[in-house]
C-alpha cells in the first residue's frame, strides 16, 4: 500500500487528555468511525508533543486543561516547530476569548465537552472529507475550495440532528450530506444507497426529507422511454456548469 493509499484508508489519531475516562471514551469514539485508528495517548502536553514529534500522526485530539503541560502552549510548540499534524480540539473550555486564541493559532475543529459521538463523527467525516480533497494533484476553483474548506456539517445538519424524523439517524444523515457535497453532478437514489452503504429505499427517505428540509434539490429527468429518473445534489454545492 502505498503512502497515498495509507491516506485514504486510514488515519492515525493521537489523543492528549489527561482523564483516563475520556482517553477511553475518545479512543472508542474514534475507532468507532471507519478509517480511524488510534496511535497513541498522552496524559499531558509535554508528552503529547513528543508523541507527536516520534509518531508522526495525521489528526490529534487535544484537551486544554491539563497538568505539566496545557494545550494552549502545546498547541503554540506544535505550531512553532512547523510539525506536519492537524488539531482538533476537545475540550470543557468555553469561553470566547480562549476559544479566540485558539482557533487563531489553526485548528480543525473545536469540540466542547461534554460531547456526543455524532459530533466526534461529524468532525472525523470531514477531516476524512478535506483529507481525500486535498489528495488530488490539481487546480481548483474557488467554489471547490470553499467546499473543502467548508463544514460538510451544515448549519441544517447541526440544527436537525436532534431533531430528525424517527428511523433517520444523524450520523447516516452526515454522510448522505458527505456524499452529495462531493460530487459535481446529480445523484440518484441507487448512487446515493451505493456510495452510503444504505437500502435504496431508506436512502430515498434522507434524501426526501432533505428536499422537503430545502437542503437538497430535486432534478427529474425526463428520457425518451420508461419512468423519469430522479436526481438529487445539495443545494450549496450546485454551480452553473452542472445543471445540465
Amino acid at each position: 500500500m502505498n503512502k497515498k493509499q495509507a491516506q485514504i484508508n486510514e488515519y492515525r489519531v493521537l489523543l492528549i487528555e489527561d482523564d483516563p475516562m475520556v482517553q477511553e471514551v475518545n479512543r472508542q469514539f474514534v475507532e468507532n468511525v471507519t478509517g480511524f485508528r488510534v496511535e497513541g495517548i498522552a496524559g499531558n502536553g509535554m508528552e503529547g508533543l513528543k508523541l507527536v514529534r516520534d509518531l508522526e500522526p495525521d489528526l490529534v485530539f487535544l484537551d486544554m486543561f491539563m497538568p505539566v503541560q496545557d494545550g494552549v502552549e502545546t498547541l503554540r510548540q506544535i505550531r512553532a516547530e512547523a510539525l506536519p499534524v492537524d488539531v482538533i480540539v476537545v475540550t470543557a473550555a468555553k469561553d470566547l476569548p480562549t476559544v479566540k486564541n485558539i482557533m487563531q493559532k489553526g485548528v480543525f475543529d473545536y469540540v466542547i465537552k461534554p460531547f456526543k459521538f455524532e459530533r466526534i463523527a461529524a468532525a472525523l467525516e470531514q477531516y476524512r472529507a478535506y483529507r481525500q480533497a486535498l489528495l488530488e494533484e490539481r487546480h481548483v476553483t474557488q467554489a471547490e475550495l470553499d467546499a473543502i474548506l467548508r463544514s460538510t456539517t451544515s448549519d441544517f445538519v447541526l440544527d436537525a440532528a436532534a431533531v430528525l424524523p424517527k428511523g433517520l439517524q444523524s450520523s447516516t444523515m452526515r454522510q448522505v450530506i458527505h456524499l452529495l457535497q462531493h460530487q459535481r453532478s446529480c445523484l440518484t437514489a441507487e448512487e446515493v444507497a451505493d456510495g452510503v452503504g444504505l437500502a435504496r429505499v431508506t436512502a430515498r427517505r434522507y434524501l426526501d426529507y432533505l428536499v422537503q428540509s430545502g437542503s437538497v434539490r430535486l432534478d427529474i429527468r425526463y428520457g425518451s422511454v420508461g419512468r423519469p429518473v430522479n436526481r438529487y445534489a445539495l443545494v450549496s454545492a450546485i454551480e452553473p456548469h452542472s445543471r445540465s
